[in-house]
């Protein structure tokens, strides 16, 4: 590695030769689905039993409180699993914060349990790549880093929470507080693509579930005293969708409601997800929703709450952002790895730090692909690659490379 100092290689050489796939192994055999508590709180135990090997404070934090809309309309409370938090050299000159998550979108009861060999150096398994991989990405990453003669200089936050694949309801507030004051952020979701692409701009993401309260009354006798509220549930995810373009995305997911065919229902909960490019598309799908609830409020004469929110913001790639993708490109370059970056269509936790005008590199952790489906997969020999790109782009920020 020529382009390395000394103790650089020997850090990257740390970090690739730490355990990752055995503990991938072990981690993902763990059924830590987003409402899998058990499987979570066992899997936060092996986490924070690894991760213990770096110096620092450590915990297990309680989720945040949150609530969901029932098909009733009522809000009922939604439990999260519990988050580690990792606190090292809070007063070290340069800070930055690592993000994962330890949530799965396979639940206990889903199908895709096991792991196997989809062919030499290709596991295929539950989480797998989305972030288990990353996890131990990470982890090898920091041990590498630890034994370096800069580790005095750098000081981190570690956030794994237990629910970013159900958009990080219980931990936003973990997230921001562990973001404040950084100069850069590195969080573990896999490549946007096989050959290690990183993930560049994202669009937001808000989801909303709107209550229709009509009237009742029977279908067939006085129909016209009924305020059909499945109807207005109807018309106001055909106006919702008017919005949809290149910058938005309107997607109207489910109604509940209703009930037998001589009763004109009286009640109807729509779920919509909306994913707006930038700040301003935000800005403007809000009015068209609160316009479009307004409309539909008039005309079909019910009344409609909206729950929900944006909870994640867009992530534009800004200066400060496309410096820190230089770095690691740079840090790339010197290890052999061809880094680029693209937009991506999805969201994460990169979406929330970025708000908190924290530049940030979603996309460290392993090469893979097919999440979120019974396909995943992760290229084994990317888990020492990941941790090499990690160790080299923290030492850099640590003796202070310019972003």
């Amino acid at each position: 590695m020529p382009s390395l100092t000394s103790s650089e290689a020997a850090a990257v050489e740390r970090a690739g030769a730490e355990p990752m796939l055995a503990e991938v192994e072990a981690w993902s055999a763990v059924n830590s689905g987003s409402r899998n508590l058990a499987g979570l709180e066992t899997v936060a135990g092996m986490l924070a039993d690894a991760f213990s090997a770096l110096p620092g404070e450590i915990a297990l934090r309680d989720p945040a409180p949150v609530d969901a809309m029932a098909a009733d309309g009522s809000l009922v409370p939604l439990l999260h699993g519990r988050h580690l938090h990792l606190k090292v050299r809070a007063d070290a000159p340069v800070q930055i914060v690592l993000t994962g998550h330890m949530d799965t979108v396979y639940g206990a009861d889903h199908p895709f349990q096991a792991l196997h060999w989809i062919k030499p150096g290709v596991l295929g398994g539950p989480g797998v790549a989305d972030m288990k991989g990353g996890l131990a990405v990470m982890l090898a990453a920091l041990k590498g880093v630890e034994a370096s003669p800069v580790a005095a200089r750098i000081g981190y936050e570690v956030v794994i929470n237990s629910d970013e694949e159900v958009g990080s309801p219980a931990s936003a507030a973990l997230l921001a507080e562990a973001a404040r004051g950084k100069i850069a952020a590195l969080t573990y979701e896999p490549a946007a693509l096989p050959d290690g692409t990183l993930a560049g701009a994202r669009p937001g993401s808000g989801n909303f579930s709107l209550f229709v309260q009509g009237r009742s009354a029977h279908a067939g006798r006085n129909p016209e005293d009924g305020r059909n509220a499945v109807v207005a549930a109807a018309d106001l995810a055909l106006r919702l969708v008017k919005a949809r373009g290149p910058r938005l995305s309107v997607n109207p997911a489910k109604i509940d409601g209703g009930g037998p065919n001589n009763v004109v229902p009286d009640s109807a909960v729509l779920r919509v997800n909306m994913r707006p490019a930038t700040i301003e598309d935000q800005a403007r799908a809000q009015a068209h929703l609160d316009g479009a609830v307004a409309m539909v409020s008039a005309e079909h004469d019910v009344t409609i709450h909206v729950h929900g929110g944006f909870a994640r913001p867009p992530k534009p790639l800004d200066p400060k952002a496309e410096a820190l993708f230089r770095l690691v490109r740079r840090c790339g370059a010197d290890l052999g790895q061809s880094i680029d970056w693209r937009p991506s269509g999805g969201v994460c936790d990169g979406n929330n730090i970025a708000a908190c005008g924290v530049p940030v590199v979603d996309t460290m952790g392993v090469r893979g692909g097919a999440i979120h489906s019974m396909d995943e997969y992760m290229i084994v020999d990317s888990l020492a690659e990941r941790a090499g790109l990690s160790a080299l782009t923290i030492m850099r920020l640590a003796t202070g490379e310019e972003l």
